[in-house]
Order: C-alpha cells, then sequence, then structure tokens
C-alpha cells in the first residue's frame, strides 16, 4: 500500500487518541522509526500491523479501527487531499458507488504500483444497489463498510449495509447490500 494509507492510519490516531498513544502503537506494530512517505509504496504488512497494534492498545476489536478509518479515509484524507477526484465521482451515493471502478482507474493513473480492489455495482431498486468487492488483501471488509459510512455521510444521506456475502465463506468476494435514505430534517 501506499504510503499515504499508512499516513492517514497515523493522523486517525493522533487526532483520536494523541501522540502518546500513536508511539505505543507505531512501537509495538515494530514500526518505531518509521516516517511515511505519501507516495512511497510500503508492504501491505505494515498496514495490518498498524492495525494489530491498534487494536491491541486501545484495546477495539480490529473490525472497529478499520470502519473508523474506512470513514475517516472519505471524509479526511480523501476529501481534503484529493476533492476535485472525489468530487468527480458523482453527484449522490448512488452515481458515486456506480462509477467506482472508474474511480480507481483514474487513481491508478497518478499511483503507478497502485492495486486497487476491483468494485462492481449493480442497482436493485431505486436508492439501493448490491456492491461486489474483490481484493486480493484480506481482511477489509470493515475498512469498506467505514467507507461506504464515510460517502453516506459526505453526501448527507442515512445509509444501511448488509454483508451478504463475506470473502473467505467459500467466495471468492465479499457482498454488500447498500440502501439510503434522505436524512431528517429538523
Amino acid at each position: 500500500m501506499y504510503g499515504m494509507v499508512n499516513k492517514a492510519v497515523q493522523d486517525l490516531l493522533v487526532t483520536n487518541h494523541g501522540e502518546d498513544v500513536w508511539h505505543k502503537i507505531r512501537s509495538k506494530a515494530g514500526l518505531q522509526d518509521e516516517v511515511f512517505i505519501s507516495t512511497e509504496s510500503y508492504p501491505d504488512e505494515v498496514t495490518y500491523k498498524l492495525v494489530v497494534a491498534a487494536s491491541e492498545v486501545l484495546d477495539l476489536p480490529a473490525e472497529s479501527i478499520l470502519n473508523q478509518f474506512g470513514r475517516w479515509w472519505v471524509l479526511k484524507t480523501a476529501k481534503h487531499g484529493y476533492g476535485q477526484l472525489l468530487a468527480a465521482g458523482g453527484r449522490d451515493l448512488g452515481e458515486f458507488l456506480q462509477n467506482l471502478p472508474n474511480f480507481h482507474t483514474r487513481v491508478s493513473m497518478v499511483f503507478s504500483a497502485l492495486q486497487p480492489p476491483e468494485f462492481r455495482c449493480t442497482e436493485v431498486a431505486p436508492r439501493q444497489v448490491r456492491l461486489h468487492y474483490l481484493s486480493h488483501r484480506r481482511g477489509l471488509s470493515a475498512f469498506v463498510i467505514g467507507l461506504i459510512e464515510g460517502l453516506g455521510e459526505m453526501f448527507s444521506v442515512a445509509v444501511q449495509i448488509v454483508h451478504e456475502q463475506k470473502a473467505g465463506d467459500g467466495v471468492d468476494h465479499d457482498v454488500f447490500l447498500v440502501s439510503w435514505n434522505d436524512l431528517p430534517t429538523s
């Protein structure tokens, strides 16, 4: 994964838990002197070690860390660092989800070593899609759920997600049923 991913994990943890906790997590992950360069490629294992260490230090399930990170990625990292690219993804949640395959194609033009996941999206009903997530990286479904939740917040809609199919349960990819409604007005 690119350094921007690990840097974003660091930003999430420092913002929510402070520098001291980040140093404990980094140390527990065996990355005491690591400085992440956004455009440099790092082994996936570095990111996984950070998540496991954060889970242990914060006494939270790894899925919770990944979910928080998915939301953070959309609402902070992507929005502030890649706002124009994010804005070009769609005018609403449905359009954005339908355009996810094109999104990673555009990002791959900037980051040549990127090994993005594959997303396929089919409309089930108005405001409901079935999202297929295929990746050689295992264990990131909670991150994808966090991404979708973050997108819901970005588009100001209430999102419901059902994890219909889990990779590794005799199938090769995850499937999410994603539905959304307008947020109630106050």
